[in-house]
């Protein structure tokens, strides 16, 4: 079975981008912003529409498929 993962974390780290600046282009809370890096939500696509556009990034590129063990 194949998992779609975003990719909020990899790209944070990527770009040494802070979640508190995150937090502030998104104008949300850490902890929702934690649990979307985390992987243990998942976000809206108006919010995910969003992520894309603070990041300069098609949607796609915001997923990666990962197979579950």
């Amino acid at each position: 079975m194949v998992n779609p993962m975003n990719q909020i974390k990899e790209e944070l780290k990527e770009r040494k981008i802070k979640q508190t600046w995150f937090v502030d282009r998104l104008g949300t809370s850490f902890c929702i912003v934690n649990s979307y890096a985390c992987n243990r939500d998942q976000f809206s696509f108006e919010v995910f529409f969003e992520i894309a556009k603070i990041f300069q990034e098609g949607p796609k590129d915001l997923f990666e498929n990962r197979r579950d063990s």
